[in-house]
This record gives structure tokens, C-alpha cells and sequence, in this order.
């Protein structure tokens, strides 16, 4: 068990957060993909929507994580 928690816990740490913390992070990026993959894809369907939507999403969450740990 013990070494079940340090597997579940050690990325988290490195990072400088907790397991909740680390995984409200996570969600919160997998929405933030969910919205620019749905955007990318009615893009290609429809150029003019959704012209630098994605982009500016994924550079958005690039910067948040990118000095991360």
C-alpha cells in the first residue's frame, strides 16, 4: 500500500502540489483541451468560427504549465 501512495503522490510532489491539487490542475487542463478540440473541430467544418480559438487556448495552457516542476 505504502508504495501505491508514493506511485500516486510523487508527480504531484514534483510540481510542488498535492494529489486534489494536482488533479483539480488536470481537470481543468482536460476541459480547457475539450473546448479547443470542439473549437478545432468546427473550424475545420466552418473556417470563419473559431479562426485563433484553439491556438490561443493551447498557447494559453502552454504558459501554465510550462515552467511547471
Amino acid at each position: 500500500m505504502s508504495s501505491l501512495i508514493r506511485l500516486m503522490t510523487s508527480h504531484p510532489s514534483s510540481v510542488g502540489e498535492s494529489y486534489f491539487g494536482h488533479m483539480a490542475f488536470a481537470l481543468r487542463f482536460a476541459g480547457y483541451l475539450s473546448v479547443a478540440a470542439f473549437c478545432a473541430l468546427v473550424h475545420a467544418v466552418l473556417p470563419f468560427c473559431f479562426e485563433k480559438t484553439a491556438s490561443r487556448i493551447i498557447a494559453n495552457l502552454y504558459a501554465m504549465t510550462n515552467n511547471r516542476g
